[in-house]
């Protein structure tokens, strides 16, 4: 199955030394049947989309706990998209939730999506609000959206260690 993991600039870089990653929890998301059963329209490719965009919202959450914990971080949010075998669904958390049974080995790694620097300021304006954003806020709300208006760029994952070099 195909999925979508958050993930933040420290936490791609340590999956190219490593050549594996966990995910925090395990969790990634994928287009499950509860997700295609929540779309009253939409082919593959497009609830796939919708997968992703979940995830890159989860990065945010994972920028804005690297910011809570006081570390430097990079304002860019990461989605590795990779394929994984032993997968359980998680409908009661989110239509797109799944667990992974362990660490995402970089040869399962089909792609990563890396926003692009001028995301930056949206980023790290809509990591500030993510939780109030959670909770229904419309003003977070409308912040959250002005960030996932930046598409993340595409990179086949040969071109990943160049992009984290030119970083």
């Amino acid at each position: 199955m195909r999925v979508y993991l958050p993930a933040t600039l420290r936490m791609l870089r340590q999956l190219v030394d490593d050549k594996q990653l966990q995910p925090l929890s395990g969790t990634a998301f994928a287009l499950t049947p509860s997700l295609r059963e929540s779309y009253a329209s939409g082919d593959t490719e497009e609830l796939e989309y919708a997968a992703m965009r979940e995830a890159a919202r989860a990065s945010l959450r994972l920028i804005a706990g690297e910011q809570a914990e006081g570390e430097k971080t990079d304002l860019r949010r990461v989605v590795v998209s990779a394929d994984a075998d032993e997968v359980t669904l998680r409908p009661d958390l989110d239509h797109a939730v799944v667990r992974l049974a362990g660490p995402v080995q970089w040869k399962d790694v089909a792609a990563v999506h890396v926003d692009s620097a001028e995301a930056e300021d949206a980023v790290r304006a809509a990591a500030e609000v993510i939780d109030a954003a959670d909770l229904g806020d419309p003003d977070a709300d409308f912040t959250l959206g002005e960030a996932e208006d930046h598409e993340l760029a595409w990179y086949a994952p040969q071109e990943v260690p160049f992009l984290l070099e030119l970083m």
